[in-house]
Parts: C-alpha cells; sequence; structure tokens
C-alpha cells in the first residue's frame, strides 16, 4: 500500500519530539511492503537542522510553507492508499486535516495520527469550530502515541469511529548502547526542550535535585534553556543531535525523564525518551506517571520519582553497578516487548484488516 504521511518532520528533530517515532514506524512498514511518501513544511529552521538526510524507506517532499505549496502538496493525497494527517506539523494544520482527507480517493483508509493527543483534546474541547471535529466522522481512525483509555475515550466521544494508541517504542539500529563520551558525562543527565507545561516539572524533578546535590554533577539538553537560571553543578549543552542521543544516554550515571503536565496528567504517554535510553542501556529515573507498569517495572527496570527530593535520593544511592543492572533489565524488557517491529505489525495488521473490511463491502 502507498502511504501519503503528513506530518511535521521526517529529516530534522530540531523542535520536532516526533521524529524519532515517525522514523522508527515508517521505516518498519517499509519493511512490510509499504510505500511512504512523507510530507514536511520548510519551517521553523529544522531544514537547516537536519539529523538525517532522505532515507531509502521513505521518499521527502519538502514544500513551502505557503498557501500555494499547501495546496500543492495535498492534492497528492489522491494518489495514495492510506492518507495521513498527523497532528502538530505546525503551519497550516487546519488547512491540511480536512483538505487531504477531501482529496483521499474513496476507497482509501483516512487517519488521523495525533503525537500531543492531551494538547489536541484540550483544543478539541475549548474550541467547537475546530477543524478536527469536521474531521473525525470521516476517518477510518484516530492513531494516538500514547494516553490509553482516557484518550480513547475522549476521541471516540468527540465522534471518531475508532481511536487505537500506537505507543512509542524502540528502534534497536538507532538508539543502542555505545561508549561514553566525556562530554556528556554527568551524575544524571535530562534532555528536553523548554516547553511551557515542561518547564515546571523540569524545576522540580531537575533543578531541585541538582540543588540538592551541590557535589554532584548535572546535564542538560534540549532548546530554550540557555536563559533559564540554574545551579551552579547544572551545565546546559543546547540542541542534542538524534546522531548524539545514544552517547548522551550512556555517558552519565542516570538519565531522567520527566512528562509534560498534560502527559503526566492523562497517564499511559511514555516520550520517545523512555526508549531511547532505555535501548542505550541507561538506568532511567522518570517521574511517576499512571500506566508506567506497561512498559518498565519499578524498582528492577526502572526508578521512580515523585518529586527532586525523591531523584536526589535516588542519584545519592545509585552505584555504578546498579545503575547498569537496571539499564541492562530495561534494555531486556524494550527489546522484548516495545521494538517498532512490534508497533510496526500492529498498524500492518489494522490496514490490512481494513483493506479486507473495505473489501467485503465492495461485493455485491
Amino acid at each position: 500500500m502507498n502511504i501519503a504521511f503528513y506530518g511535521s518532520s521526517l529529516l530534522s528533530s530540531y523542535w520536532n519530539g516526533a521524529a524519532t517515532y515517525y522514523r522508527g514506524m515508517l521505516r518498519d512498514l517499509h519493511a512490510r511492503g509499504y510505500r511512504t511518501t512523507f510530507y514536511e513544511p520548510d519551517a521553523f529552521d529544522r531544514q537547516q537542522h537536519r539529523d538525517i538526510e532522505p532515507p531509502d524507506w521513505a521518499e521527502v517532499v519538502v514544500y513551502p510553507a505557503t498557501e500555494e505549496g499547501v495546496t500543492r502538496v495535498m492534492a497528492e493525497a489522491a494518489r495514495a492508499d492510506v492518507v495521513v494527517k498527523a497532528s502538530g506539523v505546525g503551519v497550516f494544520d487546519d488547512v491540511l486535516a480536512l483538505g487531504v482527507m477531501a482529496r483521499a480517493r474513496p476507497d482509501a483508509i483516512r487517519i488521523f495520527w495525533d503525537v500531543d493527543a492531551p494538547a489536541t483534546l484540550a483544543e478539541l474541547r475549548a474550541d467547537a469550530g475546530h477543524a478536527l471535529h469536521r474531521a473525525l466522522p470521516g476517518l477510518d481512525y484516530v492513531f494516538t502515541y500514547g494516553g490509553g483509555p482516557p484518550v480513547v475515550d475522549a476521541y471516540e466521544g468527540f465522534g471518531a469511529r475508532r481511536c487505537i494508541p500506537i505507543y512509542n517504542a524502540l528502534d534497536p539500529t538507532t538508539h543502542h548502547p555505545v561508549p561514553a563520551e566525556p562530554a556528556f558525562r554527568a551524575d544524571l543527565s535530562f534532555l528536553g526542550n523548554r516547553l511551557p507545561d515542561r518547564e515546571a516539572r523540569v524545576e522540580r524533578f531537575f533543578l531541585d535535585a541538582a540543588a540538592r546535590l551541590p557535589e554532584r554533577s548535572f546535564l542538560i539538553g534540549g532548546n530554550g534553556w540557555e536563559s533559564k537560571p540554574m545551579p551552579g553543578n547544572v551545565r546546559h549543552i543546547g540542541h542534542v543531535y538524534t546522531r548524539q542521543h545514544n552517547a548522551f544516554n550512556t555517558s552519565p550515571l542516570a538519565v531522567l525523564n520527566i512528562a509534560r503536565d498534560s502527559m503526566a496528567a492523562v497517564g499511559y504517554s511514555p516520550a520517545t525518551r523512555v526508549f531511547e535510553a532505555a535501548g542505550a542501556g541507561a538506568c532511567l529515573i522518570t517521574d511517576a506517571w499512571v500506566g508506567l507498569g506497561l512498559f518498565l517495572e519499578e524498582g528492577t527496570e526502572v526508578l521512580v520519582a515523585r518529586d527532586g527530593a525523591e531523584v536526589a535520593a535516588h542519584v545519592a544511592a545509585l552505584t555504578p553497578e546498579r545503575a547498569r543492572a537496571i539499564g541492562d533489565a530495561a534494555r531486556a524488557r524494550i527489546l522484548k516487548d516495545h521494538t517498532y517491529a512490534r508497533r510496526g505489525a500492529e498498524v500492518d495488521a489494522i490496514l490490512k484488516r481494513r483493506r479486507a473490511e473495505r473489501a467485503e463491502g465492495a461485493r455485491p
């Protein structure tokens, strides 16, 4: 099947946390025989911060972020067997949400793929005129990369025929153990962009822990933190390219995951960082959120903290030997249960089942 996929960016992770997810999913679907064309706008300086060149497992069309540019690529939806509009493209989102589905063939499978369901659902609740309210009834599926039962119930309550979480996962060919690098050494590291609904939790879980352990070293990577006041034992290194993520995760004693406010409130929303860190064999400390046990077991595969004091206590008590044991256990669990090969098989089965249903319905 041919897939027309309209998303933020496949080529760049710059201010684009969904890049790892897109790459893992589409690479696996390519191995299953799907041919994907990924349409991404030339916006937000992403093309100047590419992590990868156009891959052999997807065709990438970069279009101008103009009305003419978006109109041109929307027309190409008519050639696809599966049409996907992802959330958070960043430009012309409402136009794309309605336009690509209107141009899809009558027999095409139509999907809205939400990579930030809490944010999208908040928009739907606040705006009765949101384009998705009109688009949802005509879609075959809503896929979400997290959220669990609360998100499924909310989407189906808004009129979606079927909402299915397709969770983040690990691509072991991309994220795996590598030798440590001195530039990334620390007792605790955190990687994430500075966002309004994340900043307070970074203060609570990361900066507070650093202040409690002035003799230990802390490292923060990501965009936007350069103007943030921080304790003297915290280093900020700016944007960390995908190709550097393995070393970022293997070099410190432990890595911290901090969910955004909305993700933590909904639960069942492991970030890509969870799987990247586990895939590299890092010892992961995470804030607590409902549904974590679906992915990693507390105490043996991940350490869980409810505030900065508990993060600091974990770091203070952690030995290199225990950190290695937790990291090894996490990697084994993720490789067993949470790879993109598993997620791809799930999507493949859904699409083939839907195509078969269409064929049955078309029979006299």
